[in-house]
């Protein structure tokens, strides 16, 4: 099992480190503990970004705990995409529009929210129809204050001013065909979209996206996660990366670590006591 750590030490590695700053709960990895946490997860259409997201969810218990009191939430890139002109719509329908393309989102509020997010308010996020290729009239989802935010989509980390915002960057790197074949079952199953179509739609545009503007931000991330949701291993890592952070803007590994440090301090002393007997015994 393969774990690309670019620029960070990966994770529980982190909380040991002597640099670690406890003044008052002020700073846990680089960055104030009373602002949410924000995790950025980036990769290639259907490479498993929302599954690996799940599966955080799943693994800290938050999926079972009502929405408005979750200490993590996960929001999806696909909910921004921008409304579309009349010209637009007609080559949406035609599966001629590329989705894939930065253009396609609504970046400003993309930017809004996550600022939003940071400062603690409650937001309102737009709902989106794949199958009219429109945002639904009055309807958005809510998301209240939480800990930690996953923000998952193709191109999370193309903007500059949106990458920056996040506290940690996460890359979901699985192959071509597997990204290809979940694509098709999705699109058929879940947004109306005929075989004949989807293929077309990857090979003339997704593809070519991809190759243009998602797999150049890979670059961005701090972690890549080879093999998306199989890869367990990873994604049990950034889960205790996350408890251990909860943990610290709940107050309890404060005391935790302080222990530690004292019992590294003690261990240090009995070798010092130890190598001072060897001296006087020679």
């Amino acid at each position: 099992m393969r774990i690309f750590a670019p620029r960070t030490l990966l994770m529980s590695a982190m909380a040991a480190d002597r640099r670690f700053s406890y003044n008052g709960l002020k700073n846990f990895n680089g960055y104030g503990t009373k602002t949410p946490f924000l995790i950025g997860v980036a990769g290639g259409t259907a490479s498993g970004k929302s599954t690996v997201c799940s599966r955080i969810m799943e693994k800290l218990g938050q999926d079972e705990i009502d929405h408005r009191q979750r200490q993590v939430v996960c929001i999806s890139q696909d909910s921004f995409y921008r409304e579309l002109n009349p010209a637009e719509s007609i080559k949406a329908s035609k599966g001629l529009f590329n989705f894939d393309h930065p253009d396609a989102f609504d970046n400003p509020l993309i930017l809004k929210t996550l600022q939003d997010i940071l400062d603690g308010r409650v937001c309102k996020i737009p709902v989106y129809d794949f199958k009219t290729n429109s945002r639904k009239l009055d309807e958005f989802v809510t998301i209240y204050p939480a800990d930690v935010l996953l923000f998952e989509g193709i191109l999370v980390f193309y903007f500059p001013e949106i990458r920056e915002v996040f506290h940690m960057k996460l890359f979901v790197d699985t192959d071509a065909d597997t990204r290809l074949s979940r694509r098709v079952l999705r699109d058929i199953r879940e947004r109306g979209r005929d075989l004949e179509q989807v293929l077309a739609q990857y090979t003339t545009l997704v593809k070519p996206a991809f190759e243009e503007f998602c797999l150049p931000t890979k670059k961005f991330a701090d972690v890549i996660i080879p093999r998306g949701a199989d890869n367990t291993v990873a994604i049990g890592l950034i889960v205790q990366h996350i408890r251990e952070l909860l943990n610290y803007r709940n107050g309890n590994g404060l005391q935790q670590q302080r222990n530690r440090e004292i019992a590294l301090q003690q261990q240090q002393a009995q070798l010092d006591e130890n190598g001072r007997s060897d001296q006087a015994r020679r």
